[in-house]
């Protein structure tokens, strides 16, 4: 064997011996500090106790305090970029949302991070189901009725209520628009609360929301819920069917939450990460405080994760271009 030839290989093989020794290392001495996770939106919402709940039990398991940090503004990008910007070393994570990640892409302009470029996907949290409801006064108790209704009223508008302009639950609606043709006019709001206060009031007949935000008042008969845009039905409303039971098949729609890391970062940090975040989603107490936020626990390989967010990225491209919604 030539001698530069032997040389080559036997330095090709010290590289990666010393690769794999590295990432052992990273492995074995992570997390050596406290670890902060950005959450791109103010305190006491669904997607800030979601990542709060998983704080709280990674503490322990790590070794380490798991802290929140909260960085809302511009529907969620301040604090994603401030992620996209941070140092891959598994110290700062992001409470990725899908409405920043797979949505905002599509309705602004200009944004200061790209979904797949600046981040690698950790693991999916959980799924949040939605729902629409309507006042107790609109003639119609399922989708299948109000669709039906809305036909034969081919003069009549039907205004839903939102959490805001390009969240899921605005889609949700413009989804449902594109796919039936019916008239519906989207109502934005600075919150799914003020939205659900206007529906109880019967100052709009619909609303999209979160079924954490409406169950108490559909149990409670003040609103009816007319159908769950998922897989299937929630446990939080049994009674309630599914879009695809009222005849819209394969209509399905959640809210996600999940955490990524900035791109770069080390697969045997990201591993570790994601290792330790399905335990604690495994864990009953941290599976009952999900679902008292309306969330199913999922915590699935960063390969799945990733595979979600690049089909929900096309997914949603189509539906805003359909709707022409646009952001500044």
């Amino acid at each position: 064997m030539p001698f530069q030839l032997f040389m080559l290989r036997r330095t090709a093989a010290v590289t990666i011996a010393l690769g794999l020794l590295a990432a052992g290392v990273v492995a074995q001495e992570y997390p050596a500090r406290a670890i902060r996770i950005i959450v791109p939106f103010s305190p006491g919402g669904v997607t800030d106790n979601s990542a709060r709940v998983i704080a709280d039990s990674r503490t322990a398991r790590l070794g380490q305090q798991v802290v929140i940090d909260n960085r809302p503004g511009a529907s969620g990008n301040i604090g994603t970029q401030l992620v996209a910007q941070s140092a891959p070393d598994g110290y700062t994570l992001l409470l990725g949302f899908d409405g920043t990640m797979v949505i905002n892409p599509h309705v602004f302009p200009k944004l200061p991070f790209d979904t797949l470029r600046d981040f690698a996907p950790v693991t999916k949290l959980g799924d949040a189901a939605l729902i629409l409801v309507s006042h107790p006064s609109l003639p119609a108790k399922n989708l299948s009725q109000f669709i039906a209704l809305a036909r034969r009223m081919k003069s009549a508008t039907f205004p839903y209520g939102t959490s805001g302009t390009s969240g899921t639950p605005h889609l949700a609606g413009e989804l449902l628009r594109q796919r039936t043709g019916i008239a519906l006019e989207h109502i934005p709001y600075k919150g799914g609360g003020q939205a659900i206060i206007d529906g109880i009031a019967g100052h709009i007949p619909l609303v999209f929301t979160a079924v954490a935000t409406a169950q108490q008042y559909v149990k409670a008969g003040r609103l009816v819920g007319l159908g769950v845009p998922g897989a299937k039905r929630s446990a939080a409303l049994p009674d309630v069917p599914t879009f695809a039971e009222s005849g819209q098949t394969g209509f399905d729609v959640t809210s996600w939450v999940g955490i990524l890391v900035p791109a770069k970062t080390p697969r045997p940090v990201i591993e570790r990460l994601q290792g330790e975040i399905a335990a604690v989603l495994r864990a009953e107490q941290v599976s009952a405080r999900y679902a008292a936020l309306g969330i199913e626990p999922v915590g699935n390989t960063p390969e799945q994760f990733g595979e979600q967010i690049r089909a929900d990225l096309a997914r949603w491209e189509k539906v805003v271009g359909a709707a022409n919604i646009r952001l500044e």
